[in-house]
């Protein structure tokens, strides 16, 4: 009875647990939350001092006291209990005007996720005060989020390339034919930039400044008008602050390795699809989402390299939030979907 009851009145949400970002979609009302998968810590205490968005501006910013933590590694939980902290300010959050009422929630994760992976997302959401967990595979989140008919005998292949992760699937029959999770995506081209100014310029720069010169001038094929940016760092030999610029050229020569792997595993999962629903996809073509779709040019070279038309969804960082957030709309419809 006390079941039926919660759930009439819960309030039903759905989760993209992202390394990167928590995006947070509650029926009815769609996304109501996007803040950075970041928690900042007190060293001394333990307690927590900062969540999402205010945490993340503390990254490289902080003192000997405060430790800025992203629970989240590789698309799947690194550290379970600030996971679980985070997950529990995030719903308390969305759901400040009703505390005492559990609710359902489907949560989106990678497809490599092992079995103890996936249990401790879900005990993580029930500590944080879910009711009922779900999960359900990103890239099948993105298909539905992309309105693509993942219920119809018809192939659609799906790259949802995240902050960890970069998930690829064949989809048909509201069933994964074929999936690869690569760990190299959003955060590996970061790491790459921050690499490269290293080694060609001899400076240290820090993990937002270098995410900032991806989004504004970072690209995958060269550009009809070069793009430059003037950026402060610190000399590694000396430690002396420096301001220089860089360019497009040199951001795109120093991502190409990570975004090589992503084009890689997409001509695998190809080679690996049967024929009839590699046809399909070459009809209908691939599609891109997650923030790392928004890489300028990144469906042109994958393009290029597969000759096969790439699209790119709507709003593709928001796309697996609105899948998951479509399946909870219509939960009895999409139930199959669900992995646990």
């Amino acid at each position: 009875m006390w079941e039926r009851l919660f759930g009439i009145f819960s309030k039903n949400l759905a989760m993209d647990l992202g390394t990167a970002n928590t995006l947070i979609y509650l029926k009815g009302q769609g996304i109501v939350l996007n803040e950075p998968s970041v928690v900042a810590i007190s060293r001394e205490t333990g307690e927590v001092t900062a969540v999402g968005r205010s945490a993340k501006e503390l990254i490289g910013r902080t003192h000997r006291k405060i430790v800025t933590i992203r629970p989240l590694k590789d698309g799947v939980i690194a550290d379970f209990e600030v996971t679980s902290v985070m997950i529990k300010y995030f719903l308390s959050k969305v759901l400040k005007k009703r505390p005492l009422i559990k609710p359902r929630l489907i949560v989106a994760v990678p497809t490599g996720i092992t079995q103890v992976e996936k249990r401790a997302v879900i005990e993580s959401a029930e500590q944080a005060g879910a009711r009922e967990v779900h999960l359900i595979e990103e890239p099948m989140a993105a298909a539905i989020g992309a309105e693509l008919p993942i219920d119809k005998p018809i192939g659609n292949m799906v790259v949802d390339i995240g902050g960890g992760t970069t998930e690829v699937a064949v989809i048909s029959l509201c069933a994964v034919a074929y999936s690869e999770s690569v760990r190299v995506a959003g955060d590996e081209t970061n790491e790459a930039i921050i690499r490269y100014i290293q080694r060609e310029h001899q400076m240290a720069i820090g993990e937002n400044l270098a995410e900032e010169i991806k989004i504004k001038i970072g690209s995958a094929v060269p550009l009809d008008e070069p793009l430059s940016m003037k950026i402060s760092g610190k000399e590694i030999v000396t430690g002396i602050p420096k301001t220089f610029t860089i360019t497009d050229e040199e951001i795109r020569e120093a991502i190409k390795e990570p975004v090589n792997v992503i084009v890689e595993a997409v001509k695998r999962a190809l080679e690996k699809t049967p024929p009839e629903l590699a046809g399909d996809i070459g009809d209908n073509g691939i599609w891109l989402a997650g923030g790392g779709a928004l890489l300028r040019g990144l469906d042109k070279l994958i393009s290029q390299e597969i000759k096969i038309k790439v699209n790119v969804a709507d709003d593709p960082l928001t796309t697996v939030a609105r899948g998951s957030g479509i399946a909870i709309e219509n939960f009895d419809f999409y139930k199959q979907v669900f992995i646990n």
